[in-house]
């Protein structure tokens, strides 16, 4: 039997991993030489890239929120898959950084990878989740809506790495797509809502109680 505890414990230490790592990509931005909107042009594509890095994080970041909540406690494997999922996104400030010193076909292919991996172990951190809540019995459906998102994402992350090799800037731009995804709905747009793992699912995860039917209570 595995050992369970509170999954506030494990929302912490994420939280933590998650500000240091978008905490290392600031502090890898650097400020030009010189002053100047000429200077400051250069390092325009710098920015865009480390925007693009710190959107996708924090749509991971707004999705785990959602996913732990669903948690009353956690076991070991939950912790692992936890892991894992944080090693892949704690990869992300180093193949930012690459691609804004070495912007080329590989650079952009291995951000790609490294995106793809990102989403491909949160899909499993996901599951691993689910499969706790089932065995609680709090789970009567799962949110068919967000599985879609989650492999369409993981879909677009593929085609990204393929296009690298033809257009780098291409790739991005298609990557670029999974914020979108996740991002517009809670804005509302397109008559939809947030597709995250809880808000949206909080009234599948309680047992629904009927109500006391008082018609045929004696005075």
């Amino acid at each position: 039997m595995q050992a369970t505890s509170s999954p506030a414990r494990l929302e912490a230490f994420s939280d933590g991993v998650i500000a240091v790592i978008i905490t290392i990509m600031v502090l890898e931005l650097k400020v030009p030489a010189l002053s100047g909107f000429a200077a400051f042009h250069g390092v325009i594509s710098t920015l865009l890239v480390y925007g693009l890095s710190f959107t996708y994080i924090a749509v991971y970041w707004v999705n785990h929120h959602g996913l732990i909540g669903t948690l009353t406690r956690s076991n070991t494997r939950i912790l692992w898959a936890n892991l894992v999922w944080l090693f892949a996104l704690s990869l992300i400030p180093f193949f930012t950084d690459y691609i804004n010193e070495h912007f080329d076909s590989f650079s952009v292919t291995i951000y790609c990878i490294c995106m793809f991996a990102a989403g491909v172990t949160f899909l499993i951190l996901r599951y691993t989740v689910e499969c706790q809540v089932v065995r609680e019995g709090r789970l009567t459906s799962f949110d068919r809506g967000t599985r879609i998102k989650h492999w369409g994402s993981i879909f677009i992350y593929a085609i990204s790495i393929g296009l690298a090799h033809i257009s780098p800037r291409g790739a991005l731009l298609v990557s670029s797509i999974v914020t979108f995804i996740w991002i517009l709905p809670t804005l509302g747009l397109f008559g939809g809502s947030y597709g995250g793992d809880v808000p949206a699912s909080h009234h599948e995860l309680a047992p629904h109680k009927p109500e006391m039917d008082h018609s045929h209570t004696h005075k």
